[in-house]
């Protein structure tokens, strides 16, 4: 072969190895259980490279919220740039952002960065059921973030708020996922956690009419902190790896009864625990990309 046949050493270029890349815009939980530090945690044992853009700084414990601090939106703007120009981003996680200008800015770098997977937690009510946010800043939720995101993850506290009624029922969660789609979101994942029963139902239900009820054995446990958190984490991480949503959700659901399962009977604090994480880690996944 002569040198004018020979292939391009452009055309050979050897692919560039990096690695998954997850992002999480929450707010920081001092006690470890939940927010950016659960997402992380959750990022690393499915084999992702966790990155954060921190939005707000509670100061907070087992036993509930003692402050929050919202970061000012120039910071959170220049975490976002500052991340997503120089690394990038697989799939997106967003939780607790404390003001509507927040929001904004969020939106504003998915659109700019053209980011695809977004899964968005809207964190709004404690556990205790207190409300962490202003209304304007969950009116700011509904009209930049859910026509951006994959997927919404509420909880029934959170459904009950945004769709105007309480959800008492597994029926009357058909009819409050509808609601919630009409809003814009193009997927939910309407969690049953806070029904009483024996069995812990969800439903994913789709703009195109799709409905999925994901049932499970209910778990005792005082250890609940940050399973919202952690199962958008893991969703996120799943759909980064390529997985179609409804396989993502599943695969999370996996992990996290796993990661409940383990941390049951473990005691941290006084009140409500957090979750074994990293009770079957995962090595990190290094993609090959050109």
């Amino acid at each position: 072969m002569t040198q004018e046949q020979s292939p391009s050493a452009n055309v050979l270029a050897p692919r560039t190895p990096r690695y998954l890349r997850l992002l999480s815009v929450a707010g920081s939980d001092s006690g470890g259980g939940a927010g950016i530090q659960a997402d992380l945690k959750t990022f690393a044992a499915l084999g992702g490279y966790g990155m954060t853009a921190i939005a707000a700084i509670t100061a907070q414990n087992t036993l509930g919220v003692r402050s929050i601090h919202t970061i000012p939106v120039e910071m959170l703007a220049a975490q976002l740039d500052a991340v997503l120009q120089d690394i990038g981003v697989d799939a997106l996680k967003i939780g607790m952002l404390g003001a509507p200008e927040s929001v904004r800015v969020v939106a504003d770098a998915i659109r700019r960065y053209g980011i695809t997977q977004v899964v968005l937690d809207p964190v709004m009510v404690a556990t205790s059921g207190d409300r962490l946010i202003a209304q304007e800043t969950a009116d700011a939720l509904v009209r930049e973030l859910f026509p951006l995101a994959s997927v919404i993850t509420p909880n029934l506290d959170e459904a009950a708020w945004l769709i105007g009624r309480p959800i008492h029922s597994i029926d009357e969660m058909e009819g409050a996922a509808a609601q919630l789609l009409a809003l814009g979101a193009p997927h939910v994942l309407l969690k049953g956690g806070h029904l009483s029963g024996d069995w812990v139902v969800d439903l994913l239900a789709g703009a195109d009419g799709s409905r999925q009820r994901l049932e499970s054995a209910r778990i005792t446990t005082h250890n609940g902190h940050g399973t919202g958190c952690t199962l958008s984490s893991a969703i996120a991480a799943y759909l980064a790896r390529g997985l179609p949503l409804a396989e993502a959700v599943q695969q999370a659901r996996t992990y996290i009864l796993g990661a409940i399962a383990a941390g049951a009977q473990v005691h941290t604090g006084q009140g409500h625990g957090p979750l074994n994480h990293g009770y079957a880690p995962q090595a990190q996944i290094v993609l090959q990309a050109n």
